[in-house]
């Protein structure tokens, strides 16, 4: 679930943060800058686990700042396809289960990953699987096991629109922003899988 990703950066450090240790002043700025952040390809930030190599700052003359080449490496989340996590539904719908880590929200099952036999009940706006006559509800908040079956990176940046005038034109329509920048299509299908309460002796 969770990996180390090492990345190489150009560090901006405030006068501000002078008083601090160098590897404080580092450690806080590099958080600020990438924690809770999807880098593509890569994964969901969380927080710097340790720095392998700092430069020398060099002050720049039009802002006063000090700036800090920084090889260092950071905790990403990033489940494996096949991994099997626990989470909490987080709503449902005909299109199928939204479930929640707590720090990731962007966790889909579709309708076609549920357990066979499972209905949707629109009237209470949740999905039951029909289990040897039993009615087995996927209540809201309840806790959810589920396997990852593929994960979907999309660049949110702004995309440029073509050139007016020679001059590039950034598209803020806000269009790429309906999309979630990092995202798991996960399953439960299979034994073992689905509500915890289910399988509870």
């Amino acid at each position: 679930m969770f990996n180390l990703a090492e990345i190489k950066d150009t560090i901006k450090i405030e006068p501000s943060g002078f008083r601090k240790k160098k590897s404080q002043a580092i450690t806080d700025e590099i958080n600020r800058k990438y924690a809770n952040k999807v880098l593509q390809d890569v994964g969901l930030c969380i927080a710097m686990h340790d720095i392998l190599y700092a430069s020398e700052g060099f002050i720049h003359h039009g802002d006063g700042c000090s700036y800090v080449t920084v090889h260092f490496r950071l905790v990403i989340f990033r489940p494996f396809v096949g991994e099997v996590m626990v989470g909490k539904i987080r709503s449902c719908s005909q299109e199928g289960v939204r479930v929640s880590l707590g720090f990731f929200d962007d966790i889909f099952i579709p309708y076609n990953y549920l357990q066979e036999n499972s209905d949707f009940n629109s009237e209470e706006q949740i999905w039951v699987w029909l289990y040897d006559e039993n009615e087995m509800f996927m209540d809201i908040d309840e806790d959810i096991r589920f396997r990852v079956e593929a994960e979907q990176f999309f660049d949110t940046s702004p995309s440029v629109r073509p050139k007016k005038e020679g001059v590039d034109t950034p598209d803020l329509s806000g269009n790429s922003a309906k999309q979630a920048p990092y995202s798991l299509t996960c399953s439960i299908q299979g034994d073992g899988l689905g509500l915890l309460s289910w399988w509870s002796a």
